[in-house]
């Protein structure tokens, strides 16, 4: 099978799946344009219903690179009684730790499968929304969009919660108490923090920021029964980093995810306790990684109650679509780029090598901004840790 291995890694192959990918994006782009002037005003359920299909039609785009293309597979251990009575059938937030590449991407191929991933939203960074497909896409879906500015952002948080609570099917939110991924420079910041401020030093994880999560729990509250505790960890000796480029390349992962529903009743009232019941998790977290780490499950040391091992199945309707966005873009796109590359003259030559170019370009760009050397440095620059 050596041949499908050098069919996927070949730069050709990533074309394809970038105009694809991309040339479908504006689609869904102008379609959400068009019913956010048309539709949204005057109804703004059937305006969000749209926007799942339209979003779903997107995000298992990339999915289809983890479930189908690299063949990853991710590890669940769940509750089974939590995956019957309440994954997919409300609100939920989700609290994740921010350590790896293709985090976020693990957490699309979970909520595809419980049926939400049309309805993933999460707390973004505002500039984000500029990016043309992804960022327009989760502006057209509500996400909520922070400065980063505590006064700013405290109006932001509570205003678009109503939003997206007010969504007639379930979604799933994702904070990232974090703030920022994982890397050495923040780590070692968070904790000459930890020990400035007389806490708890976390070794695999920064020390979570509390106030984005005390704003939101009172928008909460009604309306959101559950938090999802989410933790995801990869083996340190496996073969295959997990990069979105090794996925591109259909290189696949394993990933291993701890998920435990946590009652929102369950969680403190007030903004102090409910920090603390904040920072008690993630020194909860820090054990799970470091059992995992050094014993290879998240519970024989952390003292963490074992849960089920799960894995489900790659649903097909991530391929079909993938595959149905794939015949309609690159079949007419091929023949016009075929067709200028070969008339013989400059100018049309010029012009789909320069197509070429681009999605290339834009390809290498989406890669780029996953990476964590590319992260933000909020997490280095800031000392006030909120």
């Amino acid at each position: 099978m050596g041949w499908v291995k050098k069919i996927k890694e070949s730069t050709p192959i990533h074309l394809c799946l970038a105009i694809t990918f991309f040339t479908s994006g504006l689609v869904v782009n102008a379609t959400q344009l068009v019913l956010f002037i048309t539709v949204k005003p005057f109804n703004k359920t059937l305006y969000r219903s749209c926007m799942y299909y339209l979003c779903y039609s997107l995000y298992s785009q990339i999915v289809f690179l983890t479930d189908w293309w690299s063949n990853s597979r991710v590890i669940l251990y769940i509750d089974p009684d939590d995956q019957k009575k309440y994954f997919g059938q409300e609100h939920v937030m989700g609290l994740m730790n921010h350590t790896y590449e293709i985090d976020w991407l693990v957490g699309w191929s979970f909520c595809e499968k419980i049926g939400v991933l049309g309805n993933c939203k999460a707390y973004a960074k505002k500039v984000i929304q500029y990016l043309p497909i992804i960022g327009w896409a989760w502006k057209f879906s509500e996400f909520v969009f922070l400065e980063r500015s505590f006064d700013k952002d405290k109006e932001l948080i509570g205003r678009q919660l109503a939003n997206l609570l007010a969504y007639p099917d379930p979604i799933f939110l994702l904070l990232t108490p974090e703030g920022t991924r994982f890397t050495k420079e923040k780590h070692e910041a968070s904790v000459k923090f930890a020990k400035e401020k007389g806490t708890t030093a976390l070794t695999y994880h920064l020390i979570p920021r509390s106030r984005g999560f005390t704003t939101s729990l009172p928008h909460l509250r009604g309306k959101c029964p559950g938090i999802l505790d989410v933790q995801l960890a990869f083996k340190t000796d496996d073969r295959v980093a997990p990069t979105v480029s090794n996925l591109l390349c259909g290189r696949g992962v394993t990933a291993h995810m701890y998920i435990k529903r946590i009652d929102l009743n369950d969680v403190p009232d007030k903004d102090e306790e409910a920090a603390e019941w904040l920072q008690e998790m993630f020194r909860r977290k820090d054990r799970m990684q470091e059992s995992f780490h050094k014993h290879g499950d998240f519970f024989t040391s952390s003292g963490v109650p074992r849960l089920n091992q799960y894995e489900y199945k790659p649903r097909l309707r991530t391929l079909l679509n993938t595959t149905g966005w794939a015949i309609v873009t690159l079949t007419p796109m091929t023949f016009y780029l075929v067709k200028m590359l070969l008339s013989g003259e400059i100018i049309f030559f010029s012009i789909g090598a320069g197509i070429l170019f681009t999605f290339h370009t834009l390809l290498q760009k989406a890669i780029g901004m996953s990476k964590i050397s590319k992260g933000s440095a909020y997490g280095a620059m800031q000392k006030n840790h909120q």
